[in-house]
């Protein structure tokens, strides 16, 4: 099974004190996809500067020719379908056809409080996403399109022409639960897990791969329930959040061990975050770009 290799690049400089050089150079470095974060802020970096992600996403498009570009991930908290469909719409056209939509339920951070509400609940969240989700396919694969529903509307809203991508940009679902699996099997071009959270602090790898597989065997079923072939499903690992932590970064042979443990997992993408300084996300450059430039011919079939 082949492998991909991405990176997030976290929307946190300016555009001409770094911001575009980070885009260009994944490029360059032979990236399969570049994504950024959709948040209003994230974690440490909410005192410090903070981009958006469609206004970053469309810069790189500018300075860029192949690489694919997306969110990861994109949820339901600060976000409303029908405008969002027309600013992917527009984005797609831009970069000629190279988005794809990382999506999610969305989570407790400030994100879920900057707009005056109260935090949602895991089922509230689930709720909206489950509305969210169907409707924001339906308009970025209708010209026209009117809906009523508990939590979102959308009247008579138009988006001709469409994407680039046909019927649509891709989706990549981040799922974890039973419902959100079901909206990965029903409209998910791929497959979104950082793994699971509860084993960050004190578990090992070999617990964290048990969990990976675990949740790759309810994806499967959620497929199956619906009559679809998870294979037609790409896998991504956002990296990152295991019990590995930055430990993978740490040289090329550390890389592609824990790269070929998750291709041997059913994962058909990493995802690697691009080296912040002081930060999580510390990490060798010139080693992480031996990385990018190596793994890949290491990790072929």
């Amino acid at each position: 099974m082949s492998l991909r290799l991405s990176t997030v690049i976290l929307p946190y400089r300016r555009w001409h004190e770094g911001g575009r050089s980070s885009w260009t150079r994944a490029e360059q470095l032979g990236f399969h996809t570049a994504y950024t974060y959709d948040h209003l802020s994230w974690r440490s970096f909410r005192d410090g500067p903070w981009f958006g992600a469609v206004p970053t996403l469309t810069a790189a498009a500018a300075v860029t020719e192949r690489l694919r570009l997306g969110t990861l991930v994109t949820s339901p908290n600060f976000r409303h379908p029908v405008t969002l469909a027309k600013e992917l719409i527009s984005l797609d056209d831009i970069s000629g056809g190279r988005i794809t939509l990382g999506i999610g339920a969305g989570g407790t951070g400030f994100d879920a409080t900057a707009l005056g509400q109260e935090p949602w609940t895991p089922r509230e969240r689930a709720d909206r996403f489950g509305e969210f989700l169907p409707l924001l396919d339906r308009l970025l694969t209708e010209d026209a399109v009117s809906y009523e529903g508990d939590f979102y509307s959308a009247h008579e809203a138009r988006n001709i022409p469409g994407c680039v991508q046909r019927p649509r940009l891709p989706f990549a679902v981040a799922a974890t639960g039973p419902r959100g699996l079901r909206l990965a099997a029903q409209h998910g071009q791929a497959w979104v897990t950082t793994g699971d959270p509860k084993l960050y602090e004190n578990g090992t790898p070999e617990q964290s791969d048990r969990a990976l597989r675990q949740q790759s065997d309810k994806l499967a079923d959620a497929c199956a329930a619906i009559g679809r072939d998870v294979g037609e499903l790409d896998r991504v690992l956002l990296t990152g959040f295991t019990p590995d932590r930055s430990r993978p970064l740490e040289s090329v042979d550390a890389f592609v061990d824990f790269a070929g443990r998750h291709r041997d997992l059913g994962f058909t993408e990493l995802v690697v975050h691009w080296p912040i300084a002081d930060s999580d996300f510390t990490a060798d450059e010139k080693i992480f770009e031996r990385i990018a430039m190596e793994a890949p011919a290491q990790l072929k079939d």
